[in-house]
Parts: structure tokens; C-alpha cells; sequence
């Protein structure tokens, strides 16, 4: 019965692997959706060389640091419990995989390639396993910390912190050590500030990608148990929950825009990944949807209003929406809300500051160094002929564009 038990637990985690890495494909439509027509290949090589970057970065260094476990061992050594420890770390690599996914929306269209695969490295093989470690590793002494101040750990089940706020101040930092797009925000002839519309290339390609991440995500959450005997319907339905409050607020507050509406559902998802083992269905509703009205509502502060150049919104959506998952765990996974208990507000916030605090300064330290040594940008020769020429030497649609 072991023997089956182990089998099992080794089928279970290795589906989530598969369906969370089926979600770098929702990122990669997403961007391509999202950006104009003349960076949509550098949207699709860009995650796919970043996952292969992060699968080596992670499997040497990142996951060394993180659990402490090393795979420099012989394959008999691998294969133990049925191999189950290499399929755990395919599954969480696709969690790490996701930070560079994540950073690559904020600074599409005028990133140089080289650079940021090599930030790639950096951040999932030391940055981002070091806050992994600390919360879902019980290293380092932060989760000690934590329960010494509160009387309880920092609880974040699936992420909300520990990968999309990470990922999205990382983001911030790199975006604005960058700047804007050229011509993103201008003057026009009376001297008023211009902003420029870039409106998304593709409708049905941002949607698919968005499609693709949703149904991606209930492995995404609901495997984060990693063990047969630990799973949830509560956490898939709270998921589904935060999905529809995520969309309906993104759908209102955004007056139906097809890009606040397909983002709405993932704003939802990124916010319920903490609590979603412990708060009630209607709570889940109310998270995703806060969580969908803080997207539609920073995205529009950040482009318009403070001249953010953050392209996807991956700040507010991964940051923000992120930051408010980990509060929001504590508030609504509180028996008085219906909740299973177990989590403080005040353990929510300590971990969450350090959530935010370690990717702004690491972020900041990583970028701010290649800037100084190599440059982040194309040159404004190449950002006008578009990152597909430039970097890669074809067009999404070379027929056409020869005909024209």
C-alpha cells in the first residue's frame, strides 16, 4: 500500500507540473495579445528561453537553496519513493519559471534579449528561491520570526506572495529602471502631455492566453497540496470563485474592455492562491473580486496618470493583487468569517513587507547592475523596427510583410 501511495503522490504532483506548465504558454499568448504586431515573436521565444534558463538555474542552485535537497546524486539515489523528490522539483520550478514570465510582460518591447536571460538566471536560481525557502522551506529563521511575533506562521498556500507579489515588484523595478517605451508619452503641439494608445494586436490571442492560465491555475492551486491525501475541493472551488468575482468587478469597473475583462479572472486567482485552503467560498468571491477592482483601477493610475510603462500591468495585477492575497488570507481565512482558522492579520502583514520589501531590493541590485554593465534596452533604432526584427530577424507574418 506504500508502494501505491507513493505512486499516487508521484501521478499527482507530476499533473500539476504539467498543467502549471501549460500555463507559460497562457503567459506567452497573453503578451503576444497584448503587444503590437512587430514584438509578438520576441513575446513567444522570451518565455520559452526563460523556462529553459530556469529549469537549468533551478535544478543546479535555485532549489539547493531553497530545500536544501541537491540532485547531484546517482540515479538509483533519484528514483527512491518512486522518483517523487524530481517530480516535486519539476512542479515547483514551474512555480519558479513563473517570476521571469511574469517580469517579461512589464518590459516587452524594448528589452534586450541577453540581459534579461541572464537576470532570469540570477532571480530563479538565487532571488526568488531565498524567499521560497524562507516561507515554504521553514529556512532561514523568517517563518520562526514571524510565529515568535504573532503566535502563528506567515500562511501563503499556493503563492500569492511567495511567487506573484515577488515576480511583480521584481517587475516594478525593472520597469522602471528602463523607462517608457519612446513616444509612449509625449507633448503635442500646445506643450500637453500626450499619452499614446498602443492598443493590444491580438483580441483572440490575449483572451486564449488568459483562457489557457485560468484553467491552468486549479493545478496550479490545487496541487500545491503535492500529496494525494492533502487534496482540497475547498481550494478549487474558492479558486473558481475568486475567478467569476475577479471578472464581473474587471468587467464593470473596466465598461467592458476585452483586456480589464480577460485580466479580471487572473487579478482573482493571483489574490485567493494564499488563503485558498482556508477561507470560505463567499469570502473567495469577495477577495477576487477587490482583487479585480485594484487591477482595473492601479493599471489605470500606472499608465496614465504616473507614466508607468508597465505593458501587460503585471505590477498591479502580480504585485498588488498579490500583496492583497497575503492580507487578505488573514482577514478572511478567520473562523469569525467563516474560515478554517489558524492565521493571523498581523503574521499576514509581516510576511507580505518582507514579500514586497526582498524583490524591490534584490530586484533593484539585479537590473540596476546589468544597466550599469550592459545595458537593458534595444537602441532606438531597434525598438522602432520592433524587438521580432531586431532580435530575431523574422515577423510574426513574413509573407505579408514582404508583400507590403
Amino acid at each position: 500500500m506504500d508502494h501505491v501511495k507513493q505512486g499516487t503522490d508521484t501521478l499527482f504532483i507530476l499533473l500539476g507540473a504539467i498543467m502549471v506548465l501549460a500555463m507559460h504558454a497562457g503567459f506567452a499568448f497573453l503578451e503576444l495579445g497584448t503587444v503590437r504586431k512587430k514584438n509578438q515573436v520576441n513575446a513567444l521565444v522570451k518565455i520559452l528561453v526563460d523556462f529553459s534558463v530556469s529549469t537549468i538555474a533551478y535544478f543546479f542552485v535555485g532549489y539547493l537553496v531553497a530545500y536544501g535537497v541537491s540532485f547531484m546524486s546517482d540515479a538509483s539515489t533519484l528514483t527512491q519513493r518512486n522518483g517523487f523528490e524530481l517530480v516535486k522539483f519539476f512542479f515547483l520550478l514551474t512555480f519558479a519559471a513563473a517570476i521571469p514570465a511574469i517580469i517579461s510582460g512589464g518590459i516587452a518591447e524594448r528589452a534586450r534579449f541577453g540581459p534579461q536571460l541572464i537576470a532570469t538566471g540570477v532571480l530563479v536560481g538565487l532571488v526568488y528561491p531565498f524567499f521560497e525557502g524562507a516561507v515554504w522551506g521553514g529556512r532561514f529563521g523568517l517563518q520562526g520570526w514571524i510565529k515568535a511575533a504573532t503566535g502563528v506562521e506567515f500562511h501563503d498556500f499556493a503563492g500569492s506572495v511567495v511567487v506573484h507579489a515577488v515576480g511583480g515588484w521584481i517587475a516594478l523595478t525593472a520597469v522602471l529602471l528602463l523607462g517608457a517605451r519612446r513616444n509612449r508619452y509625449r507633448k503635442d503641439g500646445a506643450g500637453r502631455q500626450v499619452v499614446s494608445a498602443h492598443p493590444p494586436s491580438s483580441i483572440p490571442f490575449l483572451a486564449l492566453g488568459a483562457w489557457v492560465l485560468t484553467v491552468g491555475w486549479f493545478g496550479f492551486n490545487v496541487m500545491s497540496a503535492q500529496t494525494i491525501d492533502k487534496i482540497s475541493g475547498l481550494v478549487a472551488v474558492n479558486s473558481l470563485m475568486a475567478m467569476a468575482g475577479g471578472t464581473l468587478m474587471a468587467v464593470l469597473l473596466g465598461r467592458n474592455d476585452p483586456g480589464f475583462a480577460h485580466n479580471g479572472p487572473l487579478a482573482g486567482l493571483v489574490a485567493v492562491c494564499a488563503g485558498s485552503d482556508v477561507m470560505h467560498p463567499a469570502g473567495a468571491l469577495v477577495v477576487g473580486g477587490a482583487a479585480g477592482a485594484i487591477f482595473v483601477v492601479m493599471f489605470t493610475l500606472t499608465q496614465n496618470r504616473w507614466k508607468i510603462d508597465d505593458v501587460l500591468g503585471v505590477w498591479p495585477l502580480h504585485g498588488l493583487c498579490g500583496a492583497w492575497g497575503g492580507v487578505a488570507c488573514g482577514i478572511f481565512g478567520s473562523t469569525a468569517l467563516g474560515g478554517l482558522g489558524g492565521v493571523s492579520v498581523w503574521a499576514q502583514l509581516l510576511g507580505t513587507a518582507v514579500g514586497v520589501l526582498w524583490p524591490l531590493a534584490a530586484g533593484a541590485a539585479v537590473y540596476g547592475l546589468l544597466k550599469l554593465t550592459m545595458g537593458l534596452r534595444l537602441s532606438a533604432e531597434e525598438e522602432f523596427d520592433g524587438a521580432d526584427l531586431s532580435i530575431h530577424r523574422i515577423g510574426a507574418t513574413p509573407e505579408r510583410e514582404a508583400a507590403w
